[in-house]
């Protein structure tokens, strides 16, 4: 058991978890700086390794890796990254983010068994595409798309988590995080499971599991691959069943194609937090 610091580097007081795994975990925090200088919004997001990953001695590096793939990321749709820090006290390292509003995917899926309606899902899939596809550009790969690391709020989307992402070039550590068996089953392209390297078409995978998930109300399982889901407009069907083959040669739609076929006809988040 890791006994968390009240307070890291003389400036972050922990407040509370927002979330913990084996491999980080997040807490709310306050910048006492920031709140001495009088900023408005002294609250963050900070994250260290988790118990699991805290026993290895890449944990220092794995955390900076992530810190450093998302700071070169600045998306609307993207959590920020601030800054990455060591507490020579306590000997911790951790990374300060910004603190997120809203609730994650996994967490409304309870309130969608039957799918959630095209017109709450478009808003979510396009604005998710959008940030893979930002991220893509930028030469970062995700690695983990799945509903607990996609939160929503009054301002849209939020894709976090960069745990087990990667630069896809050389540039930042490229780090064996399989050696982890951090992969989610029910989100991770076949291929990785089966030892293959993090790839775009992997991320894609990821995206088309989470949007067809939201639209039936439940995971993607195998022998339902031909059945589209019950709030999946016809028009979109295809182009998605494309981005769940299980082999990533006939994974042949890019990105910006599914974000094409399903931006027909917008809606925005109002009907939920206004």
């Amino acid at each position: 058991m890791i006994c968390t610091p009240t307070l890291l580097a003389g400036r972050y007081r922990i407040d509370g978890v927002l979330g913990a795994g084996g491999m980080g975990r997040v807490y709310r925090a306050r910048d006492l700086l920031h709140a001495q200088l009088g900023e408005p919004s002294s609250s963050v997001a900070l994250k260290m390794s988790g118990e699991t990953l805290a026993q290895s001695s890449d944990a220092h590096v794995l955390l900076y890796s992530e810190f450093a793939l998302t700071r070169r990321l600045g998306h609307e749709r993207i959590v920020r990254a601030f800054s990455f820090e060591v507490d020579a006290v306590f000997q911790v390292a951790f990374f300060t983010m910004e603190l997120l509003q809203g609730v994650t995917l996994d967490r409304l899926l309870p309130d969608y068994p039957d799918g959630m309606p095209w017109h709450e899902l478009q808003p979510i899939a396009l604005q998710l595409l959008d940030a893979v596809r930002y991220a893509h550009d930028q030469g970062v790969l995700h690695g983990d798309v799945k509903p607990a690391n996609i939160l929503v709020g009054r301002e849209g989307l939020r894709l976090f988590d960069f745990g087990l992402g990667q630069a896809a070039e050389q540039g930042t550590p490229r780090l064996n995080r399989s050696r982890f068996n951090a992969w989610t089953p029910e989100y991770a392209a076949p291929e990785l499971l089966a030892g293959a390297a993090l790839s775009a078409s992997a991320d894609l995978y990821g995206v088309a599991c989470v949007l067809y998930t939201l639209a039936q109300g439940r995971r993607l399982l195998g022998e339902e691959r031909s059945v589209p889901p019950s709030e999946l407009p016809r028009h979109c069907w295809a182009a998605l069943r494309t981005a769940l083959a299980v082999d990533p040669q006939h994974r042949t739609i890019s990105i910006e194609e599914l974000h094409e076929v399903m931006g027909r006809a917008r809606y925005g988040f109002s009907h939920w937090f206004g």
